[in-house]
């Protein structure tokens, strides 16, 4: 079984990528946001690695931090959650991200999450509260009965413009993130659209 590679990234591919450690190329499905990791890392890095032995293949599956592989493992425990659905959920939310949706229960923003509709939204706050709350909130953000959750209209909309010029979804909302986190809250929507295609073309 394999546990950690230690290389460099050779080749992106869809959901994922050819990882090289000293000539050997290793095939690893990964989110979006490790992916866009790698790509800023100069040199070798490190990615922790689940093995998935099925029937007719061995699948590996790259990440960039252990709190990335738990919450992979913890979501792959939910009914109807796989390797491919967890990725695309971990590609729209980092762990702290997630955990914090969940702790909302923000089932209209865990649907922005390609191939997450509202039953399993349902069953994502159901059965991951627990583990959620064990989760430490991302700084700057307060949880708690009075905790409005904040707006999603223009990071929405950006999405959606987005996927319109034919990205995918763990893609849109990934770049989105990125470009709202550094802009912050309350940037114009045409500015948002912009500085996410700038992630996109990175």
């Amino acid at each position: 079984m394999i546990g950690k590679l230690t290389g460099k990234l050779d080749g992106l591919l869809e959901g994922g990528c050819i990882f090289d450690v000293n000539g050997v190329g290793y095939l690893l499905s990964c989110s979006t946001k490790t992916l866009d990791r790698l790509r800023d890392v100069q040199g070798q890095a490190a990615m922790l690695v689940e093995t998935q032995v099925r029937q007719d293949a061995i699948v590996l599956v790259g990440f960039g931090s252990a709190a990335e592989r738990d919450t992979f493992r913890k979501l792959t425990s939910v009914q109807g959650v796989g390797t491919k659905l967890a990725l695309d959920i971990l590609s729209a939310f980092g762990p702290e991200d997630l955990a914090e949706a969940v702790r909302r229960g923000d089932r209209t923003g865990l649907r922005q999450a390609n191939g997450v509709g509202a039953k399993l939204a349902d069953r994502l706050v159901t059965e991951l509260r627990d583990w959620a709350g064990g989760i430490q909130p991302p700084s700057g953000i307060a949880t708690g009965p009075a905790t409005a959750a904040p707006p999603a209209g223009a990071a929405a909309d950006a999405v959606s413009a987005l996927m319109n010029l034919g990205w995918k979804r763990p893609e849109a909302q990934a770049a989105v993130n990125r470009a709202q986190a550094r802009l912050g809250e309350g940037v114009p929507l045409e500015s948002l659209i912009r500085d996410s295609l700038k992630e996109l073309a990175r």
